[in-house]
């Protein structure tokens, strides 16, 4: 029997960097920051101000600049990248995806977009 999900949602974890609320809202403006939202833009409502969606189906097609049609130039691999889904899942995994891309500076948020709501995180309407 292969993995099961939980084995690599904790092997994801245990690959990056898992971060508060409290230091990812810190991070809110600095230039050296991309703040990345995976979840698929119909359940979107609100987003951390400036964040990029990404949604986890099409992540390695956007980090990837060989997919030009693609390719999401804030996907930088000198940036730190944050990412955010709705309870800390996909981020988690999505972070994992990119460090096995070369992205060295990968984060998600404890708990997602759940836990910063939770905690009164600034938010933005998502525009789409």
């Amino acid at each position: 029997m292969g993995k099961s999900a939980m084995q690599l949602l904790e092997e994801a974890k245990s690959s990056i960097n898992v971060i508060s609320v409290e230091e990812a809202t810190k991070l809110i403006g600095d230039e050296s920051v991309v703040f990345v939202d995976v979840r698929d833009t119909d359940s979107i409502e609100t987003v951390i101000p400036g964040a990029v969606n990404v949604p986890r189906g099409m992540l390695e097609f956007h980090a990837d600049p060989e997919f030009e049609a693609f390719h999401k130039p804030e996907l930088d691999p000198n940036k730190h990248i944050v990412f955010t889904c709705g309870a800390g899942g996909q981020a988690a995994l999505s972070g994992k995806t990119l460090k096995e891309m070369g992205f060295e500076n990968i984060s998600s948020i404890d708990g997602g977009m759940g836990a910063w709501e939770e905690a009164n995180g600034p938010t933005e309407e998502f525009k789409g």
